[in-house]
């Protein structure tokens, strides 16, 4: 038992696959609006998913478990909480918590460090229980493991910017990506925040995305935090940019999936061209709408998982992106996984690779502009 990764493409050897069982529509809190009346969540109602949506998504989180442990992937889930009721600390109370699918938003695994992210959501803060139990056995079987948590935040009034939703969604789009560029969004600077999702791992380049769920602070905590590591922070022109996983995808080394509707940063492109990384526009999604009750977008059609180098899992119904990448020389494996998107997102988003085979390396041994 052995917990180390450094990308997102060596070969995978064990791994966690969520669960959807309990999810819920978060109760009205600062940093998160859930608003979907047809769906019967109108603005300030909240509760459990449906049954019937819930045992639909675990059927595929479990047909997709049992894809990679054919595979000889090791496979492990974690424990749901009752996810219905309240939690509080002594400085806030929230009338519910979230759910335990999408479980690389709270943990990431850095080398042979397993790493709590701190989470900007009152709903999600008490997340990591439901991974715990794993965690504290990874702990007691692998001797060289470092298990650390960022700090757990306060996530008071003065971490959010008041009335941020209602002013922010009445401002053209040219004025959003503004904001978005200068990280004027609903997170202050009050203390570090971040999502683990919003990393994407290149071995000793860490590239680590501002977003609603992740500010300057939580950046520069990372970077400080791991100083054998370059710690990227950077944007794309994406009015709501929420997790990197469906933006900004390394497949390979040399190769980056890229959203073409969020524009990469000039000086982004120029680091990975000054160090011959191809940059691939991703295929057009299929599905043009989301699934009831998914704050999800099309572009979940991109949010892969990698196996091997060679190897890739995309959701099955995206013909395009399995016919790009095929094209781009992988095996393509077609797993069905429409169904658990409103459970908290795609096929990289419902899984942490644990351990995955290979070295530190230096994929980008050329400086360019700030990078």
């Amino acid at each position: 038992m052995k917990v180390g990764s450094w990308n997102e493409w060596d070969p995978l050897k064990h791994v966690i696959v969520g669960r959807a069982d309990g999810t819920t529509v978060q109760a009205p809190e600062p940093a998160v609006v859930r608003n979907w009346p047809e769906d019967g969540f109108a603005l300030g109602t909240y509760g459990p998913l449906p049954e019937e949506m819930t045992a639909a998504a675990n059927e595929q989180l479990d047909d997709f478990a049992r894809i990679l442990e054919a595979r000889g992937i090791r496979v492990d889930r974690p424990r749901p909480l009752d996810f219905s009721r309240p939690v509080a600390t002594p400085e806030w109370s929230q009338k519910s918590m979230f759910g335990a699918m999408p479980v690389p938003d709270v943990l990431v695994v850095i080398g042979n460090e397993l790493l709590e992210a701190t989470m900007s959501f009152r709903s999600r803060w008490f997340e990591y229980l439901a991974h715990r139990p794993l965690i504290e056995s990874y702990f007691r079987a692998d001797p060289g493991m470092r298990w650390e948590a960022a700090p757990k935040p306060r996530l008071t009034e003065a971490s959010y910017r008041p009335g941020f939703w209602g002013e922010y969604e009445a401002l053209p789009y040219e004025e959003q990506i503004a904001r978005v560029r200068a990280g004027e969004l609903v997170l202050t600077e009050a203390e570090p925040l971040f999502d683990a999702a919003d990393i994407a791992r290149c071995g000793k380049d860490l590239f680590v995305q501002r977003s609603l769920a992740t500010n300057t602070a939580g950046i520069r905590w990372l970077r400080q935090h791991l100083p054998e590591h370059r710690v990227h922070g950077v944007t794309f022109e994406n009015a709501h940019p929420v997790h990197i996983d469906a933006t900004w995808v390394p497949l390979r080394p040399g190769l980056v999936l890229h959203c073409a509707e969020r524009p990469a940063e000039r000086e982004l492109l120029q680091y990975l061209k000054a160090n011959d990384w191809q940059v691939v526009q991703a295929a057009t999604p299929g599905r043009q709408a989301p699934p009831p009750l998914s704050a999800c977008s099309p572009w979940l059609s991109m949010n892969v998982l990698v196996l091997a180098p060679g190897t890739v899992c995309v959701e099955a119904s995206e013909t395009a992106q399995m016919e790009q990448l095929d094209r781009l020389g992988f095996e393509v494996v077609p797993v069905a996984f429409w169904d658990v998107a409103p459970f908290g997102g795609g096929l990289h988003c419902a899984t942490l690779d644990v351990h995955r085979e290979g070295t530190l390396e230096d994929y980008f041994p050329k400086r360019s502009g700030r990078f």
